[in-house]
């Protein structure tokens, strides 16, 4: 089984939908309520290219099996060099490294456009998130109490960051 990682194309966009909205209605990972569709996905995508932002993915036997990204951590000037970062993988594909391959690789082209900072922003519950994040360093360095809401509770965001040296 290899796992390779090439460039995101507008055929991904499909599969990917597909995965975020498995997270999207049996998780915490997106705080979205309604599922995406594919011209919402395809356009937040082009966004992303547009601003010369990556997007990967990640296939065994050329079947997308995970895809990762990062994009402006917020919008004013000052933060240009901070993304945030997503990384979501098939349920039944956890555990053989598929997203370890995606984050190593985004932290690599973040360091090669000379960017300063990564942040993941990770559901408290999410333990095996924040576990996976701190393997590469990442830190915790704030908790927003009670920022979402889904599944009739309230939900904490763990911020998570990374200093890209």
């Amino acid at each position: 089984m290899e796992i390779k990682i090439r460039p995101y194309q507008a055929a991904d966009v499909q599969t990917i939908v597909a995965i975020l909205n498995y997270y999207i209605a049996n998780s915490t990972s997106l705080y979205d309520y309604k599922p995406r569709t594919f011209d919402q996905q395809k356009n937040i995508f082009n966004e992303k290219i547009n601003k010369a932002f990556p997007i990967i993915v990640a296939t065994i036997e050329d079947r997308i099996v995970g895809f990762g990204y990062y994009s402006e951590f917020r919008f004013r000037e000052a933060y240009k060099f901070t993304v945030e970062h997503s990384v979501y993988v098939l349920p039944n594909e956890l555990g053989k490294g598929i997203g370890k391959q995606l984050l190593e690789h985004l932290i690599l082209l973040a360091k090669k456009q000379k960017l300063h900072t990564m942040i993941g922003v990770i559901d408290s519950e999410n333990q095996n998130s924040i576990s996976f994040h701190e393997q590469f360093g990442f830190e915790i360095v704030g908790t927003i109490k009670e920022s979402g809401y889904k599944f009739d509770r309230w939900l904490h965001s763990v911020f998570m960051q990374l200093l890209l040296k």
